[in-house]
This record gives structure tokens, sequence and C-alpha cells, in this order.
């Protein structure tokens, strides 16, 4: 069973700005795709609507999320790891801050159907008896989540579920965004099931899980602190998941490509991961300007509500309608335009305030009754 290392747990200000990053790549790729919403004919694209989507792709999707869920596996390490020095269990506490994580993400889901905070919230549930096993067994079950044992099977088997009924799903939640009132009780009703199998049928529950759990023994590793050879450990990470990213760029993956292609997307997740810390530590001109997005990143429960509310508004058929009129480029001009905006916000909100205000809510709520 795992014990504290007693070692103490400082704001961790890297992974603030890496959690920021994270987020504005969220807000991005969800404006190229409409934020779920799907057009057959488009009025305004440009011809290089296709290479702006392939490198978007090729650099957000899913690595974004998956650097989000690697922080989300740290931000609960440091939680237990602290309540562990003082002497307490966390698990109840870590129970209830997940059950109000979901209620957060039934709210977010009347505004957007592809909500992944209720699926955090119920996988997160599990970072509860992962927090107990100690580094040799905690790695081998991160690992076998990561190389995704269902999906290797179900290759090699010729073992598929049924999954219409999650293109069941997308087919109403497309045809329910008339009015605010329609959309919200429709994503409702289809959006969190929907969601939930598109995880499942694609590989991201077990990998979403797997990351929690690199996140919580990197944290247990203490990599995100420049000590001992730390940065000597991510310049290894950093070549080697580079050299795996480059393999893959000149390889076929063929008709293993559901297999291959989650592991190379992790390791761009990984590369991005490492040359973002290693040029933290490394230079003070960049810790600066990254440094800029830290404030963004501890406002990230706050970002995401507010991108959907955004989203949904700019995107829907009861808002501006803008899914069936602009292509991929300006899309992802929009994206970028509600990344400056949030941006501007909340900044004017850090002047007075540490937490955002869905962030202050949630503090508040999970330490009730504690004393805090």
């Amino acid at each position: 069973m795992y014990k504290t290392q007693g070692l103490k747990n400082n704001r961790i200000e890297v992974a603030d700005a890496l959690r920021g990053l994270a987020v504005a790549g969220i807000i991005l790729f969800h404006s190229v795709e409409h934020f779920n919403t799907f057009a057959r004919e488009i009025k305004y694209t440009l011809p290089c609507d296709g290479t702006v989507f392939d490198v978007l792709q090729a650099l957000l999707s899913g690595k974004m999320y998956g650097i989000f869920a690697i922080l989300f596996g740290l931000s609960f390490f440091i939680m237990r790891d602290n309540q562990e020095q003082k002497g307490k269990d966390f698990s109840l506490r870590f129970a209830w801050r997940m059950l109000l994580l979901f209620l957060f993400g039934v709210l977010n889901v009347c505004f957007y159907d592809g909500d992944i905070l209720i699926t955090y919230a119920i996988l997160g549930l599990l970072l509860i008896p992962a927090g107990y096993l100690d580094n040799k067994w905690l790695w081998a079950v991160t690992i076998l989540l990561l190389i995704q044992p269902l999906e290797i099977y179900s290759h090699f088997a010729g073992w598929h579920p049924d999954s219409r009924w999650v293109n069941m799903g997308y087919f109403k939640l497309m045809q329910g965004h008339d009015t605010f009132w329609h959309s919200a009780v429709t994503n409702l009703q289809y959006g969190i099931t929907t969601t939930l199998g598109w995880f499942w049928f694609h590989g991201r529950i077990t990998q979403t899980l797997g990351l929690f759990y690199l996140g919580l023994l990197l944290g247990r590793m203490r990599l995100f602190y420049n000590e001992g050879n730390n940065l000597k450990a991510w310049r290894i990470i950093l070549v080697v998941s580079a050299l795996l990213v480059l393999a893959g760029a000149f390889t076929g993956f063929g008709k293993y490509d559901d297999l291959v292609h989650p592991m190379w997307n992790l390791a761009i997740l990984m590369l991005i991961l490492s040359v973002g810390v290693l040029l933290w530590y490394r230079f003070k001109g960049f810790r600066n300007v990254f440094g800029k997005l830290g404030f963004f990143g501890r406002m990230s429960l706050t970002n995401y509500l507010l991108q959907s509310i955004i989203g949904s508004l700019l995107f829907y058929e009861w808002g501006f309608s803008l899914y069936n009129t602009l292509g991929t480029t300006w899309s992802a001009l929009v994206g970028l335009s509600m990344i400056v905006f949030q941006y501007a916000l909340l900044k004017m909100w850090s002047r007075n305030h540490e937490r955002g205000p869905l962030e202050g809510i949630w503090r508040k709520l999970t330490w009730i009754g504690s004393g805090k």
C-alpha cells in the first residue's frame, strides 16, 4: 500500500500553464467541430480548410483532453497526499467532490452535448482505490489501460459490440437544437449516454482512466518539480516520444490503425508535455510568457462551462447558426476569438479573486463541514 513521502506539495505553476494550454486547445477544436453540430452545406469555405483541419486534428484532437486527464490525476495526488500528511483519509471527501463535478457536468450538458465532466466524475471515483496501490502495481494497471486491452481483444477476436444506439443518439441530438429549451432537454435525454457510449466504443474509457493514473504516478514521482534528476527524465521522455511521433508520421498503420493510432496520440501528448516542462525550467523568457496561461488553467472548470455557453450560442441553431455558415478556417478564427474573450474576462476576474467563480464554489462545497 502506498504511503505519503511527507514532502511538501507546492503550487506547480507549469502544471497550471499546461492546463491553460489544454483548455485553449479544447476551445479551439470544439469550434472547428462546430460543437458537435454538422451541416450538409457550408456557405463560407476556404481552399485551405482541409489542411487547417488536418493540422489542428493532429495537434489537438485527443491530445488536449489527454493533458487535461493527466493533470486531473496529478491534482488528485496533491489533494490526497496533503490530507494523508495530516493523518486524514481523502476518499469520502473526493467521492463527494466527484458528485459535485457530476452536477456541474449536468449543467454543462444543457448547453453542449459533448460534455466530459460527467465522464471524468464517474471515472474519477476509480482514482480512490488507485491511491492505495503501491507504484509497482499502479504502473502495471496504468500500462494495461493505456494499451487498451478491450480494443486489442476486439481487433483480433473480431468481436464488435453493437454501437448503432450511439449513432441514433447523435441523430437525435442533431435534430434538437432549434430552440434553447428543446436543445437542453434533448441534450439531457441523449447527450450523457451518447457521450459515454462514444467513449466506450472508441477506447476512451480505458485511455482516460490510464491517463488519470499516469498523472497520479507522475505526482508521486514529483516529476513536475525541478528536483533531482527530474529534468533528465523529461529529456528522455522527449527523445523517446519524438522518435515515436516521427516513426508514426512516416508509417502507415494499415489494418492496425485502431490499435496503433491511440499510442501515437499518446506519444504526441507526452512530447507536448515534455517540451513544456523542459522549456519552463530552462528559459526564464518562456516561463514569463507561458506562465500567463497559469490563471487560465486554474480556472479550467469555469472556462469549460463558459466555452459551452458561448459555443452553443454561436454555432447552434437556437443561436447564430454558424454551424452551417463557417468552414474550418473561419471556425478556427472564431475559436481563437473565444479564447481571447474568455482570457480577458477571467483576467479581470483574477485581479480580485484567486480562483474562478465555479472553482470557488467547487472548493467551498468540497470542504464543507471540514472547518476549511
